[in-house]
């Protein structure tokens, strides 16, 4: 599990290290040369370097305070008989009568499609703490869901 957690840090020092490469090295240098253009206030480059220096300063922001966080996960503190992080669900949409399987992951991990769904997302948060035989109603965009879960599976059984 420790694996785990050091391949989610790895994606997020990769993207932190090519951030502060852009911030300190390359966008230095295009506001340089877009000032050396001339009058600031309708130069495009300069405007454009300025806001994406401001973007990727906050994005930094944000990926350290998410390596503070991942710091403090504790995947052995996991309940072994519900949903949490890593457990496999197999719930029934009880309008449409039909079978859905979610992975409950992290924020860095989801995709929608391949049914990893990060456990702050509306469906991840609502599936916490659940059980086999549990109901849960959820919020979507598309709409209020019905599930009930019919199979769970752990991360300490997934193994």
């Amino acid at each position: 599990m420790t694996d785990l957690a050091s391949k989610i840090k790895k994606k997020l020092q990769d993207e932190i290290a090519a951030l502060e490469h852009e911030l300190h090295r390359e966008l230095p240098k295009e506001i340089k040369v877009a000032r050396s253009h001339g009058d600031l206030s309708e130069n495009a480059e300069y405007k454009y370097a300025k806001e994406r220096q401001g973007y990727v300063a906050a994005r930094l922001g944000q990926l350290h305070r998410r390596m503070a966080d991942l710091s403090l996960l504790n995947l052995n503190n996991l309940p072994k008989d519900r949903a949490a992080y890593g457990s496999k669900l197999v719930v029934l949409d009880v309008a449409k009568d039909a079978r859905i399987e979610y992975k409950l992951v992290t924020v860095e991990e989801a995709d929608a499609t391949k049914g990893l769904i990060s456990t702050t997302s509306p469906i991840g948060r609502a599936l916490l703490g659940k059980k086999v035989g549990d109901e849960v109603r959820v919020a979507t965009p598309a709409g209020v869901k019905e599930y009930e879960v019919v199979e769970l599976t752990t991360i300490y059984e997934d193994d």
